[in-house]
């Protein structure tokens, strides 16, 4: 028997759900299913990156506060199967339009009022069923865009496309939202992965082709990455390339290094799929400020939300066991100053080339 793919072992797991449900409500029973419970006090950190732990929690039909949460994410399911059963793809905001419709001609109520509800629940059938949504044919914004020396191979409604990462002008390759459903990378030729935060960063570096000249795939999530970089870079990295990240140098930029190293608390139920713990900082970092003289001028003031956030980073027991992550941080807090990445640029245009050429030549990085 031919091995399922992950579509029809998601298939699989809905129908399984549903005769379980049916069976339960045939015996006279309180239909129910259990879920992982998506709390920050179920989230463990012991192998570098966020997952859940064991914590498990049941949602039935039979209670009053959970009835309604109850029957929509039965809606939820069905509606998934259909999708999977006709081969169509939606986003999470077409799912909830899918379901946004009355409960009756003499109920004043809707299935679903506002997509955050609908939103929960999909994550709580990703945990509960230990599939991702992208298996579900749920797509979710493309932001990431790629050049480099890599070739993927995209099967798309009966055409087998190629990708070759070498020939995407200036505009790059848009990372999709699923990089695993009828997509393989067949060949790459990189020595590592170069993630830059900004996509006008990406585009300086792509100009110098960067790439080019230092055998890197470059990488830009354009701010926080999405699912379908995220996972991309897990994969890159299974294939034993190394993975720097270049950020602004504030707390908001150096969540988002943290994100793809060890992933979030929102989606640790995602675990080691869409997390790269491998990953190594590149910069810009508060150092670099006594490294560069130049950066002594191009500083910007931090704001209060700036110092919070970067308060709030300290607390993260992951973060808070590196001693210079914690320097690091501390300095924020003590200068009140941050500085953006687009500062390298004001010794020369093609100076940040050259700074992140060295940065990992030498090895100075950060854990």
């Amino acid at each position: 028997m031919a091995e399922l793919n992950a579509k029809q072992i998601a298939r699989a797991k809905l129908i399984e759900l549903g005769k379980r449900l049916a069976e339960q409500i045939r015996r006279g029973e309180n239909p129910y299913f259990e879920t992982i419970v998506r709390t920050r006090s179920n989230v463990i950190s012991d192998q570098g990156f966020l997952e859940l732990g064991n914590k498990t929690e049941r949602r039935e039909f039979l209670n009053m506060s959970q009835a309604k949460s109850f029957m929509q994410t039965i809606a939820i399911g069905n509606k998934l199967k259909k999708f999977l059963d006709e081969d169509l793809h939606t986003s999470i905001r077409g799912l909830f339009y899918q379901l946004k419709y009355s409960l009756g001609e003499d109920v004043d109520e809707n299935l679903f009022d506002e997509q955050s509800e609908s939103n929960e629940l999909i994550e709580d059938l990703e945990a509960a069923l230990n599939v991702k949504r992208e298996d579900f044919n749920l797509t979710t914004d493309r932001k990431g865009v790629l050049a480099g020396p890599i070739k993927i191979i995209d099967r798309f409604k009966g055409e087998e496309i190629i990708i070759d990462g070498t020939k995407m002008g200036r505009s790059g390759w848009m990372i999709p939202s699923d990089v695993d459903n009828d997509m393989v990378i067949e060949e790459v030729n990189a020595d590592y992965v170069l993630v830059v935060e900004k996509d006008a960063l990406w585009q300086r570096l792509n100009e110098d082709r960067f790439w080019q000249k230092n055998n890197a795939i470059l990488i830009t999530p354009k701010g926080q990455s999405s699912r379908g970089t995220r996972r991309l870079l897990r994969k890159l990295a299974d294939m034993g390339l190394k993975i720097y990240v270049f950020t602004d140098c504030d707390a908001w930029g150096w969540y988002i290094y943290w994100t793809l190293k060890t992933g979030s608390i929102n989606l640790a139920y995602l675990g080691r799929e869409f997390t790269v713990p491998e990953a190594k900082f590149i910069g810009v970092t508060m150092s670099d400020i006594d490294k560069f003289p130049f950066l002594k001028k191009l500083t910007i003031n931090a704001k209060d939300v700036d110092i919070k956030r970067a308060e709030e980073l300290l607390e993260y027991e992951w973060i808070r066991k590196h001693p210079q992550w914690v320097e690091e941080l501390k300095k924020v807090l003590t200068t009140k100053k941050k500085l953006e990445q687009d500062a390298l640029q004001g010794e020369r245009l093609t100076f940040v080339g050259d700074y992140i050429k060295t940065k990992i030549e030498t090895n100075d990085v950060l854990p």
